[in-house]
């Protein structure tokens, strides 16, 4: 039986994958929790084979969270379960050890089909986003174009920032100098083609 650990800070997302798998007799729910510090509290006494997590878990950063517990809990598959544009974060998350990444808005059989994969080993990604980013379409948005020439860590602060946090949070979640984080807002401007920290946050709803 496949255990599985869920986080989210939404309800009735947990409430929902809860209900999608409970009944089934390959999987076993071992918790559900809705932020950072409830997970590694859960980690720390029972590693699941698959952790099913929001990217933007409260009191941790996704991509760098996730590299953390890729390198702490050898062997743990993780499903990133997310509202962000698949186009955007599909490929960084997968890159940076997720096993899947999946769209809230995906089809309740879509979502047992990409934990079923995972839990045999395999890695998930829709076949949509898999053909369109193998065919490197001329046409996408200039921005997506632009964004997947960020680095990982870019696109840590770049997520960051568009959540609002001030450059002393940024610097402590990713364990940096402020002077870095500025370092690489000055960066992302020049990347992604905006004059300021708004336009910046602004152009990021159009991703």
């Amino acid at each position: 039986m496949t255990t599985v650990l869920i986080a989210d800070h939404h309800p009735i997302t947990r409430k929902g994958i809860f209900s999608l798998l409970r009944h089934s007799v390959d999987y076993e729910i071992i918790g559900k929790v809705s932020n950072g510090n409830e997970m590694y509290d859960v980690l720390k006494d029972n590693i699941p084979d698959i952790l099913i997590i929001e990217l933007n878990l409260p009191h941790i950063n996704g991509i760098a969270a996730l590299r953390t517990i890729k390198k702490e809990f050898t062997g743990i598959k993780v499903i990133i379960f997310s509202s962000h544009p698949e186009e955007i974060y599909a490929f960084n998350t997968i890159k940076a050890g997720a096993s899947a990444y999946l769209s809230k808005t995906a089809p309740t059989e879509t979502i047992k089909k990409a934990i079923k994969l995972v839990a045999r080993g395999g890695i998930y990604l829709n076949d949509h986003l898999t053909q369109k980013l193998a065919n490197r379409n001329v046409n996408e948005n200039n921005m997506v174009v632009a964004y997947k020439k960020l680095s990982p860590r870019e696109i840590e602060v770049f997520n960051l920032l568009c959540f609002g946090k001030r450059n002393k949070y940024i610097a402590s979640t990713l364990s940096i100098s402020e002077k870095t984080v500025c370092t690489y807002k000055t960066r992302l401007l020049k990347k992604l083609k905006v004059d300021s920290l708004a336009d910046l946050i602004h152009q990021s709803m159009f991703l």
